[in-house]
């Protein structure tokens, strides 16, 4: 009979105690309904996706580059890395290298480089003249595509490069857009 009269007091203690602290406690102020575009997802937030650039996102960096160089990094992997940077060309290059690293990623996918003639002398706009494809392992964080010369070399002027990420081209797989210039010689 003690013990229940005992546990009786200690509820009626804690009861009061509960009680207190709600009372104490102001209860926050209402607001009106606002519609939810008035603080989420609003227009004037919203930064637009420029795929006329180079890709963002997936991509720490990339880079246009006469070569590339491979080195072993901190954790034993493999870094490609670009040699002689540069956005000019000249006409007798064997190669132009796109050369990029990545974040973080959760599977594999090929990323797709497709060169075009944008302001060429004598070519059609539009017209593929090079393109390469590497496919990128879960464990690769970079990575090179590289576009090689096409039949008769490259000819003076601007070129375009996209840049197209999944398992195949289509019109969802681009992510930007490269572009360099082949210079004459003498320039």
């Amino acid at each position: 009979m003690m013990n229940n009269a005992l546990r009786l007091g200690k509820f009626v203690i804690a009861g009061f105690l509960l009680w207190g602290q709600g009372a104490a406690a102001e209860d926050p102020p209402l607001t009106e309904n606002v519609p939810i575009s008035e603080f989420q997802n609003r227009t004037e937030d919203a930064k637009t996706y420029d795929f006329d650039a180079p890709p963002q996102g997936m991509f720490r960096s990339i880079a246009l580059a006469e070569d590339f160089e491979e080195r072993l990094g901190f954790q034993r992997t493999h870094e490609i890395m670009p040699v002689k940077p540069t956005e000019r060309f000249p006409p007798h290059a064997p190669a132009i290298f796109i050369v990029f690293s990545l974040h973080q990623h959760y599977q594999g996918f090929k990323v797709f480089g497709r060169c075009t003639p944008e302001q060429v002398a004598g070519a059609v706009p539009g017209t593929i003249v090079s393109e390469d494809a590497m496919h990128i392992a879960l464990e690769d964080d970079s990575g090179y595509l590289k576009l090689s010369p096409p039949p008769g070399g490259w000819m003076p002027g601007r070129y375009k490069v996209e840049i197209h990420v999944g398992e195949q081209v289509n019109e969802t797989s681009l992510m930007g857009t490269m572009r360099f210039t082949v210079v004459a010689s003498g320039k």
